[in-house]
């Protein structure tokens, strides 16, 4: 199967000492391309410059909503700049999180809007993360409008009734390893709905990592079992999964490989 992984976070602390074999094992598992994403501006950069020395690497830079209350136009001008860079395919994460309210509400907000102002113009899609904030994110999406180039709901965590509304403005639809939980039935039920047109898999590494390596550092070439589990609701093979959701990745961020 060749495969893409839509987000991780290959940057993180927890892959400083083995990162190259973390990336060999992805590419043996038939990973061809990772979107790292970043969450802050330092992440960010580091992303990019993480993607200029791994071929398969992909950045996404901005500010995660746990990061909100450092937005401000001084930062928004230093992403503006980030974003330019050679291999940056997409604004993200961003979003609104309300179980941990690491940043204020407010903030958030601003950060979120001035961000999908800010893939707008620059004509790049966006990551979004959504954590109890169903409603508030789908508010200000109607009312800024998906940029042109698109979006992701990353690690989707809603029902099916949400998932509707997402797809009916425009975004895709990213799973990641909780799909594979035994108790995740209502995701289950998402994966088997979701138009194949429609439908984006993740790791989110190093976290979540998916049944059978729950509760364990997670890494991109999990992402095979995540794909392995939606052919399984979808009564479908995994190698069609894993094509259509690698097409849907190419489509949405613009890249070959």
């Amino acid at each position: 199967m060749l495969l893409v992984d839509t987000h991780a976070h290959l940057n993180d602390g927890r892959f400083r000492q083995d990162l190259p074999a973390v990336l060999q094992r992805a590419t043996a598992a038939g990973v061809r391309a990772i979107i790292n994403v970043g969450f802050n501006l330092d992440s960010s950069r580091g992303g990019v410059k993480l993607a200029g020395r791994h071929a398969p690497v992909h950045a996404a830079v901005g500010f995660h909503p746990h990061e909100a209350k450092d937005f401000s136009p001084t930062a928004l001008a230093e992403l503006r700049s980030i974003a330019t860079s050679e291999k940056v395919v997409a604004i993200g994460e961003i979003g609104l999180d309300f179980y941990h309210n690491h940043s204020p509400a407010a903030a958030q907000r601003t950060a979120f809007v001035g961000q999908l102002r800010l893939a707008r113009e620059l004509n790049l899609p966006v990551i979004i993360h959504d954590r109890d904030a169903h409603r508030d994110v789908l508010t200000i999406l109607l009312e800024e409008g998906l940029p042109a180039a698109g979006g992701v709901m990353h690690c989707f965590s809603g029902d099916t009734a949400f998932a509707e509304q997402c797809l009916e403005i425009g975004l895709y639809l990213s799973l990641a390893g909780p799909v594979t939980f035994k108790q995740a039935e209502i995701l289950a039920e998402v994966a088997r709905q979701v138009p194949s047109d429609r439908l984006l898999v993740e790791t989110d590494a190093p976290y979540l990592a998916p049944v059978p390596f729950r509760g364990k550092r997670n890494e991109p070439a999990y992402v095979s079992f995540i794909v392995q589990r939606i052919a399984g609701l979808r009564a479908e093979k995994p190698e069609t999964v894993a094509r259509v959701t690698s097409e849907n990745a190419r489509r949405l961020f613009g890249i070959s490989s």
